[in-house]
């Protein structure tokens, strides 16, 4: 219940008057009369007294009543606390909620060529379903091949590519993890001199019964909450806030861990006149003499000093496509290049990834992420940073404080060092631009079998011509998942001592291979066979290896046809080659419509029979040679075929007035000419078919047809009962055929 107080205070006159604050009574002598009230109130509630039935009191005082209404349950604090509360977060404490719309999915720009590939997949898909052809094998070699191509291109990123996925907009933060990896928390806030910056998240935490000072950077994941914590980059009141929470945490001995992720310190005018490299500087003295285990990781991006002010730790982890510089790649492309297209080429030679930062001893260890980026299984992620921290902690816990003090000033002292005299390890070095070209290689193949594999479900699959050039390729990729094959099955160390015994053997050009060592390599044959034919084991291989094998086999009837075609010329060549020019030219007369005289037919006769002796004396058999029969229309077929097919199209005109698709027909030459949707083109042509159909009097049909013929009706093509096949192409002037 809210209370009333009286306050009033003498002015200037002697008069009487209040002011409001909180919930007070007012009292104010009006002015020259005046029934206006002037006073200071603020979202209250004031109540005149005339309009409680007194317009003044006797001395000529006006009362006003102001009063705020306190609303109950204000953050941060509950109606009501569980007092047995043992798990979870006191979410009341954080501003941090869960979104309400999930964040909406962002493709990067090097994952486009995949996003579209599992379009097609899935349009092949939806095409298989609608046509009813079973087409399920070939659509799981082809998801298949796609999460190879998808493992292919994130086994083998640049480092500017491994940016992009840092700086990704739906990358986990760091209260995500914080919140997915601890069993309580509370978040702690200001730096004690009247700033709480929001870019620096600090809080208590526990994991399996420890409690442990967490400190992060915070982004934002979206464009109110990125302004909000300012996108990541703290001032110097949140270096100051981190560092007082260090400092507490060393006083009580809690364990502390920092997540980096960071594009650098806010660098504004404002942050330089507040301090903001003694901030920094501040921290990396102090953080060197903390007395209990700091361990930091690295979830996005660390950048320059404002992520090392709170990454001066034990032991440094990095997530596998997270990055850290000392300046962004494309401000150092700006400073030696003159322009930020040359970031890719600097970010290459800042050596700013995990794998690079761990070689240069950095960097501690790399803590996986799922394929596709932590954003792709944020839980996953966290949970392999959990499993990270509790080993690190454990390694660490271990050392007294002088030699965990000891430990982190030699892990800094130590970069950068190097021994003279010493030989210097050369530089493996690597081209980035070929790692790419192997997986634009493998999208190519993807996109032309998923387009092999349209034409299949239209065509029911047309026969490939198979070049030269693929089938080297094809033979290098088998004898490279052959040997890996062989490791994988456990079987190189029996291959490379059977190449040894075979190397020995064969050192004797004239000794033949035992009958021992036969054995062994048939054995060893019969075994990776056998390893090879387990379900799900090296799908790819056996797919390839079977390929080959039809390649192999058609090639041999290709090279025996050729060896006898060969012989044939060569053996026959001379003799047959006049016998070749007389049928020539008797088929080049019969072609031009003249009539071979009797001299003529007796001579190709002649040749035939000759030809016929020849082939046999070369041991080669005459399978048939048998006169070829063309048949001849009778006299006037032409004609009246001529004017059966004008009353079939009258009649389809008829037909096509009486249904009424003359508009859809129009609406198919616009198809047909335009040829950008060949499916709408085909449904278009079966409706006006079918009402075409629909209407058409096939038993009338059939009687003109057969008296424009003049031939009996069994003699006429059946056109009463069956179904008839409209010539709908030649109505509507299109193409034959749509495809």
């Amino acid at each position: 219940m809210n209370s009333l107080s009286l306050s009033p205070a003498p002015n200037l006159r002697g008069d009487s008057s209040s002011y409001v604050f909180g919930s007070h009574i007012h009292l104010q002598r009006g002015l020259l009369g005046s029934d206006q009230w002037k006073g200071p109130l603020n979202q209250g509630i004031r109540v005149w007294w005339k309009h409680l039935g007194s317009s003044t009191t006797r001395n000529g005082c006006r009362f006003s009543v102001a009063a705020r209404i306190k609303k109950e349950n204000e953050y941060p604090w509950p109606e009501k606390i569980d007092p047995n509360l043992e798990s979870e977060h006191l979410s009341y404490l954080s501003h941090f909620k869960p979104l309400k719309d999930k964040p909406k999915p962002v493709t990067l720009d090097f994952e486009k060529p995949l996003i579209e590939l599992q379009k097609k997949i899935m349009n092949v898909r939806k095409m298989a379903e609608e046509t009813g052809l079973d087409f399920t094998d070939q659509i799981i070699r082809l998801e298949k091949k796609y999460q190879q191509a998808l493992e292919d291109l994130y086994t083998h990123l640049t480092p500017i590519q491994r940016l992009s996925i840092a700086r990704h907009p739906n990358r986990p933060t760091f209260l995500d993890h914080v919140l997915n990896i601890t069993d309580k928390w509370v978040e702690l806030h200001g730096d004690r001199a009247g700033y709480d910056d929001p870019a620096i998240v600090t809080g208590l935490g526990s994991m399996d019964g420890k409690t442990y000072m967490f400190i992060g950077h915070q982004k934002g994941r979206n464009t109110k909450e990125n302004i909000k914590r300012n996108f990541g980059m703290p001032t110097p009141h949140g270096y100051r806030k981190a560092l007082r929470m260090m400092r507490y945490a060393d006083h009580h001995g809690f364990p502390i861990i920092t997540f980096i992720d960071t594009p650098g310190a806010f660098a504004d005018l404002k942050s330089e006149e507040l301090g903001q490299g003694e901030a920094i500087a501040f921290n990396l003295r102090a953080m060197f003499g903390l007395k209990v285990p700091i361990v930091t990781v690295v979830i996005g991006e660390g950048g320059s000093g404002g992520a090392l002010a709170i990454g001066c730790a034990n032991k440094l982890y990095m997530l596998d496509n997270s990055v850290f510089y000392v300046a962004s790649p494309e401000a150092c492309a700006a400073i030696l290049w003159k322009s930020s297209q040359a970031s890719p080429k600097a970010a290459e030679k800042l050596k700013i990834t995990a794998t690079e930062l761990c070689k240069l001893k950095i960097a501690d260890g790399i803590i996986p992420e799922p394929l596709g980026g932590a954003h792709t299984n944020p839980t996953w992620t966290s949970q392999q940073i959990k499993v990270t921290l509790l080993e690190a902690m454990k390694e660490l816990a271990a050392m007294d404080e002088e030699s965990l003090l000891s430990q982190r000033y030699m892990k800094f002292r130590v970069i950068g060092g190097f021994i003279e005299g010493e030989p210097v390890e050369q530089e493996k070095k690597r081209n980035m631009k070929k790692k790419e070209v192997v997986t634009s290689e493998a999208k190519a193949d993807l996109e032309m079998e998923i387009k092999n594999l349209k034409e299949a479900l239209k065509d029911k699959r047309k026969p490939q011509v198979v070049t030269n050039e693929a089938i080297v390729k094809l033979r290098e990729e088998v004898a490279k998942e052959m040997k890996n094959a062989f490791i994988s099955l456990g079987l190189q160390e029996k291959l490379e001592a059977l190449r040894m015994e075979f190397s020995k053997s064969s050192s004797s050009l004239n000794q033949s291979l035992s009958p021992a060592l036969k054995e062994k390599a048939e054995r060893l044959v019969q075994e990776f066979k056998g390893n090879l034919s387990r379900p799900g084991s090296n799908m790819g291989l056996k797919q390839k290896l079977a390929f080959l094998s039809e390649i192999n086999k058609q090639q041999d009837r290709n090279e025996k046809a050729k060896q006898l075609k060969e012989e044939i010329n060569e053996k026959l060549n001379e003799q047959v080659k006049g016998k070749m020019e007389v049928l020539r030219k008797a088929r080049d007369k019969v072609a031009m419509g003249e009539q071979l005289n009797d001299d003529e037919i007796e001579e190709v006769e002649s040749a035939k029979e000759e030809l016929r002796e020849m082939l046999q004396s070369a041991n080669l058999e005459v399978v048939t040679a048998g006169k070829k029969i063309v048949p001849t229309a009778p006299p006037g077929l032409d004609e009246k075929l001529a004017k059966a097919d004008e009353v079939i199209k009258q009649e389809i005109e008829k037909a096509i007035d009486t249904a009424g698709v003359r508009g859809k027909i129009e609406e198919l030459k616009a198809e047909i000419a335009s040829t950008s949707d060949i499916e709408k083109v085909e449904v278009l042509e079966n409706e006006i078919k079918e009402q075409i159909a629909a209407v058409m009097d096939f038993a009338e049909l059939k009687k003109k047809v057969e008296s424009t013929l003049d031939l009996p009706s069994q003699e006429t093509v059946n056109a009463g009962n069956g179904p008839v096949e409209l010539p709908v192409q030649e109505t509507v002037g299109a193409r034959n055929d749509l495809e």
